[in-house]
């Protein structure tokens, strides 16, 4: 392998877009691919824009997977074919869930493939600003090779031991996220249907014990109508699926996933899922 790995990046969506430019900023020589040409042509000032999978794999020495979910990233590895060379280090950061990281590591297995499983905490704006927190799960001896495009992607990187971990990690995460997002939606309601002006609510706990960043930047979304998708609400949803399934395969009793569940499928079914999760609010 030279000393700047040829990287070919699989997924050029909300994520994947900003990840291509910060691998690119970083020096490291990328080939793109996406399922709809359309969001890859924007990167051929900085990446070779492949037509086929085939063509962005080959003679890659990293393959990076950033799609929708675990049925998307293998029909992808499937439209590879022989072009992917067995050795190659594959980086699967979508999230796919326990069983699909499982199903996953043993297709790297009968591929013949070197597996990373590295899901990334954060958004649109954290992967345009190459501020994700990479969580890394892997044999040891892939870190020096994944690190320089860890580095360009992510402000941090916490690798987390064998191959599986990181996935079971970002679903605990994520559930946090939807936690937050849904408390704030539902607190917001409750003003609003009391009498009180919701953004009071925000006021209140502004700068205190109670607060966090994204209580105030999901809050003011959700007042101001502003859904411009950082993270797609059918996402979330499909990504609260994965949660339930991980709790009940645990034998974990979680007391608020299945409410929010409900809640964001229902803004889905209202139409809201291209929008930002945000749009839990609109319901309610």
């Amino acid at each position: 392998m030279s000393a700047h790995p040829i990287i070919a990046l699989l997924g050029t969506g909300t994520m994947g877009a900003g990840m291509a430019r910060n691998i690119a900023a970083a020096g490291l020589p990328l080939r793109v691919w996406n399922r709809t040409p359309e969001k890859a042509r924007p990167l051929a000032d900085v990446a070779t824009v492949a037509g086929t999978v085939a063509e962005a794999v080959d003679g890659a020495d990293v393959v990076v997977t950033m799609l929708y979910d675990e049925q998307a990233v293998d029909e992808a590895l499937a439209h590879a074919g022989g072009a992917l060379a067995k050795g190659t280090l594959w980086i699967q950061s979508s999230t796919v869930g326990v069983e699909g990281a499982d199903r996953l590591a043993e297709l790297a297995r009968r591929l013949e493939l070197v597996y990373v499983d590295a899901p990334v905490l954060g958004t649109k704006k954290p992967a345009d600003d190459g501020a994700l927190v990479v969580l890394a799960s892997g044999p040891d001896e892939t870190r020096a090779t994944a690190q320089p495009v860890f580095d360009a992607i992510g402000s941090r990187t916490i690798w987390v031991g064998e191959a599986g971990t990181a996935s079971r990690l970002k679903l605990v995460a994520n559930a946090w996220v939807f936690t937050v997002v849904e408390g704030v939606a539902e607190s917001l309601t409750l003003a609003r249907d009391l009498g009180v002006d919701p953004r009071l609510f925000l006021d209140a706990v502004k700068g205190g014990a109670l607060d966090a960043p994204y209580v105030q930047l999901k809050g003011a979304a959700m007042l101001d109508d502003d859904l411009a998708p950082a993270f797609r609400l059918a996402g979330a949803l499909k990504d609260v699926d994965l949660i339930l399934a991980a709790a009940e395969g645990a034998g974990v009793d979680l007391g608020l996933m299945p409410g929010i569940r409900e809640h964001f499928a229902r803004a889905v079914d209202a139409g809201y899922g291209d929008l930002d999760m945000a749009a839990t609010y609109r319901t309610h």
